[in-house]
């Protein structure tokens, strides 16, 4: 067996099996923690209003803070953007979607690709940079920050490499690209990228319940 045989084959299915696995072990662990009854009236029943309503203002800076965060929280939604672009965008991508479940949609032209490819990196790299540069978030950085930065530039480097058929041959760059994929699978729901899974629940039970206290949001 051969390094792309490999990787298209073992190395894939044994990742894609730990990232569901790992997803369901941590969603189930959330739902079955232990809370303690809430005893207090509530002052208003539309709970998931409250839900809806934490979602959107938190996707946004407020206005107190938008000077001090709005270019972070911009190159963010830049990178976070741009990967779900890449991901559902790219033709092959779609035919892997569609091998898999059999759901396919018009893919986006490849100058589009390559052209939110680069801003992609180019905005993963200012994330990096900052983070180093900030003393506060240098601070704060741990090992699962910068190794999370990095399962995520890899795929998109090791991608934009393939197509370009740029440093190897072809076989040898998309064997290199699946596995990158592959330790992405892996790490998702153990490290910090879970947040992508979790963000929205955990704003959302953090509205509905300031809604059911009757808080300001």
């Amino acid at each position: 067996m051969d390094l792309l045989q490999f990787a298209r084959g073992p190395a894939l299915t044994w990742a894609a099996t730990v990232f569901v696995f790992g997803i369901t072990w941590r969603l189930v662990g959330i739902l079955l923690l232990q809370r303690s009854p809430d005893f207090s009236e509530a002052r208003n029943a539309t709970s998931w209003l409250g839900a809806i309503k934490l979602i959107v203002t938190r996707s946004w800076p407020r206005r107190e803070f938008r000077q001090r965060t709005l270019f972070a929280q911009s190159v963010g939604y830049i990178f976070h953007i741009g990967l779900v672009i890449i991901v559902f965008g790219f033709a092959p991508h779609i035919l892997f979607f569609k091998a898999l479940t059999g759901l396919v949609w018009p893919n986006l032209p490849s100058a589009v690709i390559n052209l939110t490819s680069a801003i992609t990196l180019a905005a993963l790299i200012v994330v990096l940079v900052r983070r180093l540069s900030h003393p506060v978030l240098r601070l704060l950085s741990n090992f699962d920050d910068y190794f999370s930065w990095l399962v995520t530039f890899a795929p998109v480097a090791t991608g934009m490499l393939t197509v370009a058929h740029f440093g190897a041959r072809y076989e040898t760059l998309l064997a290199i690209h699946i596995l990158s994929v592959a330790l992405l699978l892996v790490w998702f729901p153990f490290g910090k990228l879970m947040h992508s899974a979790l963000v929205f629940i955990s704003r959302g039970t953090t509205g509905a319940l300031f809604e059911r206290k009757g808080a300001s949001i």
